[in-house]
């Protein structure tokens, strides 16, 4: 009988993964647990296969050499690792949604009064563009006992104005410690103090707009007396900045999608649901009973939901899309919003609850710590040393993996497939290569940094606010966050070259045998990371174009000569429109919008199909546009991957 080589036989296992995967999980719901479980812990045991291997047959020899230092430092980094998605995949394994709870429980407290609710709009400096479509949509939320209150950390007299003008309470206070958490506290207090004190508080992000279903819904799990906070997803009707420098935002969805979709989810099964800060409803007592919102870190949100577990207070979570908000518009804003994510981890873990310290957490609460400790501690290291590691071979000569292709196979690859083909399957393919390693190297070294600070200092510490709004139309490079790509390109890129072709600096290649194979491939695939994390430090211009389109038949007058089109694009400024021709650029008339009525508008200039618009607004049109984009029911953007989609846009956006 013929047989196989062994570089044939090593794609047996590889071959069985993606069978499988063709197979087999089209068939499977993974929405039922036992399939989850399933699937999750077979990519778990081989990813246990794979570092078995690795610490047998791929490292050097222990001693006091730097090869050694190197090789054993990163099969450490990769045993943490994996226990950090070990840990997850533990988590991932049940899922759990309320939908049908939030159903069958509407209106709980009938017959008698509806419970009173106030909406909590804390701010520090937005502009009053952002903070206009939050206002707008909390009033237009459909409930009779309600309140709306903003609570500026800014001291603006403008925005008291504001507030005056559209009829909704405004806290100001002089005491500005302990950031959102202590305004928060402030104004729960001042509320504390009044006849119609709340028995329920919405929080909203400044830059975040509720749905008019919003407390109707969240509502609804208060049923049980138990429940101290319902926590929603996070929805972004723009994209974030490595969505739109890439140009692929309908394609592919923010990296948070997996978080609020599926880990969120699987943690309320566990009855280990956090919350995130924004969109979501607090039970007045428990926050009271447990002495306010915390102030021990600056992610005061993560840290509430275990103060209130340790009270005895449960929070869930209800995965419909009943908020909408402003995503981090610049790539220093997203990247500074996630090093303060990290440091308030680092801070709960050192100051407040050690998941092996001595305190009133029950076990699953200090695994939820303990899984967020190790998602920040290790992923994004892991992602920067994966970057340096193949530099130390081309250019020093020390090989961290001396590993052969054929073993490489049989170990790594089968891992890999099994482990991209479960997460796409359970998170609608939002796991795609390159682009996911390029989100975390993004964000890599400042994480780093955050961890190390957060874990060794004790604090306060200082954090930026995440700046939202202003004119994003220009170009911007960002070059102090390009510039170590740059670097690790040109390394990568040159170590290859010069050490295959040359023995300038070290003449590696011929002693290092399969082994030289293994750190080629790391290093092309990291330069085709590198390239791409490049282009995404490139901020494009971004426009006030909503991702939440409103595409519906209008009437454009000009001139007394009324012509039928659609709209295309709506915002409160103005629309782009198709259908209408022979306008003349600065004419004047009306646009004929359902529901709005008549709006003054001039012609801008002329599109490919049509004419983009400039409005004169009255008061209540702008606020009525501003409800029909971000206040009805449904998801704006991307809510799922789409590959295909996504090679498309990239391409069209290079061209562009």
């Amino acid at each position: 009988m013929p047989t196989l080589s062994p570089f044939l036989s090593a794609f047996a296992g590889a071959a069985i993964i993606v069978g499988l995967r063709l197979l087999m999980l089209p068939l499977l719901d993974p929405k039922i647990w036992y399939w989850r479980a399933l699937l999750l812990g077979g990519s778990i045991l081989l990813g246990w296969r794979y570092i078995a291997w690795r610490f047998t047959v791929t490292l050097a020899p222990l001693g006091w050499t730097t090869s050694a230092a190197f090789s054993w430092g990163f099969a450490i980094l990769e045993v943490l690792t994996l226990l950090s998605s070990s840990v997850a995949f533990v988590i991932l394994a049940r899922t759990k949604e309320r939908t049908t709870e939030a159903d069958r429980h509407a209106g709980w407290w009938l017959p008698g009064p509806p419970p009173r609710v106030d909406i909590f709009i804390p701010t520090y400096d937005e502009r009053i563009e952002v903070l206009e479509r939050t206002i707008v949509g909390a009033k237009a939320i459909d409930y009779p006992s309600l309140r709306v209150f903003i609570l500026d950390d800014g001291s603006r007299p403008w925005l008291r104005d504001l507030c005056t003008e559209h009829g909704i309470g405004y806290f100001a206070r002089s005491d500005k410690s302990h950031a959102k958490a202590g305004n928060i506290n402030n104004a729960l207090r001042l509320r504390a103090l009044d006849a119609d004190r709340p028995d329920f508080v919405a929080i909203f992000d400044a830059d975040f707009v509720p749905h008019a279903d919003f407390i109707e819904r969240t509502l609804a799990l208060f049923h049980e007396p138990t429940v101290g906070l319902a926590q929603t997803p996070q929805h972004f009707f723009n994209s974030d900045p490595i969505q739109h420098n890439l140009g692929i935002g309908t394609a592919y969805p923010d990296d948070q999608r997996h978080f609020f979709d599926n880990v969120q989810p699987s943690r309320d099964a566990w009855g280990i649901a956090a919350c995130s800060g924004t969109s979501s409803m607090l039970r007045a007592r428990a926050v009271e009973e447990i002495g306010g919102v915390p102030t021990e870190s600056v992610t005061e949100d993560f840290l509430l939901t275990l103060r209130l577990s340790e009270h005895g207070w449960r929070t869930v979570y209800l995965n419909e899309a009943l908020s909408e908000g402003l995503a981090a518009e610049g790539l220093p804003e997203y990247v500074t919003q996630r090093s303060r994510w990290c440091l308030g981890m680092m801070q709960i873990v050192r100051n407040v609850y050690n998941p092996f310290g001595h305190n009133n957490l029950r076990l699953i609460d200090r695994l939820s710590v303990l899984d967020s400790f190790l998602y920040w501690s290790t992923t994004f290291s892991f992602r920067l040393a994966g970057v340096i590691c193949p530099l130390l071979y081309w250019w020093t000569g020390i090989m961290v993996v001396n590993a052969n292709v054929t073993d490489v196979i049989s170990y790594y690859v089968p891992y890999y497939l099994a482990l991209m083909a479960t997460l796409n399957w359970i998170s609608k393919r939002l796991f795609v290569p390159i682009l996911n390693d390029v989100t975390q190297l993004v964000v890599a070294w400042p994480i780093f940094r955050a961890t190390v600070l957060g874990l060794l200092t004790k604090g306060p510490h200082k954090f930026s606010v995440t700046a939202k709004g202003g004119d994003r139309a220009k170009i911007i490079v960002q070059w102090p966050l390009m510039r170590p790509f740059i670097m690790l390109l040109a390394l990568s890129v040159g170590g290859l070259i010069v050490s295959l072709t040359s023995d300038f600096v070290f003449n590696t290649a011929p002693t290092a045998g399969d082994g030289v194979v293994v750190v080629m491939f790391w290093t092309v695939y990291n330069i085709l990371v590198l390239s791409v994390a490049i282009a995404v430090c490139i901020d494009r211009p971004r426009y006030n174009r909503p991702q939440r389109q409103i595409v519906e038949p209008i009437t454009l007058t000009v001139g007394g000569e009324a012509q039928r089109g659609w709209i295309v694009n709506l915002g409160p400024g103005g629309a782009r429109v198709s259908g209408p021709v022979g306008l003349a650029t600065g004419a004047t008339g009306t646009l004929t919008l359902p529901l709005i009525g008549d709006i003054e508008t001039r012609v801008a200039a002329p599109t490919d199909d049509g004419y983009r618009l400039i409005f004169a607004v009255t008061p209540q049109q702008r606020a009525q546009i501003i409800e029909r984009l971000h206040t009805a029911q449904g998801v704006p953007g991307a809510d799922s991957g789409d590959l295909g989609r996504m090679l498309h846009e990239l391409a069209r956006a290079m061209v562009d």
